[in-house]
């Protein structure tokens, strides 16, 4: 079974869009996935940004049942792999939650890069389009160590 985790800051925008995206990247193998997404700061409860349901329906996924939730020891314990959008959010988790260190990557590093995905929260939908195709992109070039690193290993 492969895990990932994503992680913003209020679980309103990136992490649910990428969740999103990775969702219907696997469709065909999603009984091999748990993807799920939470946020640093976030409050419980709080649904995706309109922009990021517009993005997620257009592409064929759906992000409307999502709510956010905010990072804890017991979903950080439950994934393989904890993707962020940002250094500041690699250094709070791995500061959190040192023995879960290895565990947390900027999603970035995933095609070799240190970048952060800039936040859309209160732009237009233009703004989410490009952090969707940077998202994008980092899961079709990145995919194969996404795959490898999220994957549990045999006990």
């Amino acid at each position: 079974m492969h895990s990932v985790l994503f992680i913003c800051s209020a679980n309103i925008c990136r992490s649910p869009m990428a969740m999103g995206l990775l969702k219907i990247k696997v469709k065909d193998e999603a009984d091999d996935w748990k993807i799920e997404s939470a946020g640093i700061w976030a409050y419980s409860g709080d649904p995706a940004a309109v922009n990021t349901q517009i993005i997620i329906k257009a592409r064929g996924g759906d992000v409307s049942s999502h709510r956010s939730q905010p990072i804890t020891t017991s979903l950080v314990e439950a994934f393989n792999l904890i993707l962020v959008m940002e250094r500041g959010h690699k250094e709070a988790l791995r500061a959190a939650f040192p023995e879960y260190a290895p565990r947390i990557f900027l999603m970035s590093e995933m095609i070799g890069e240190s970048l952060d995905i800039a936040d859309p929260v209160g732009h237009p939908l233009e703004d989410y389009e490009h952090t969707s195709r940077e998202i994008d992109l980092i899961l079709d070039q990145g995919f194969e160590k996404i795959s490898q690193l999220s994957k549990a290993e045999a006990v």
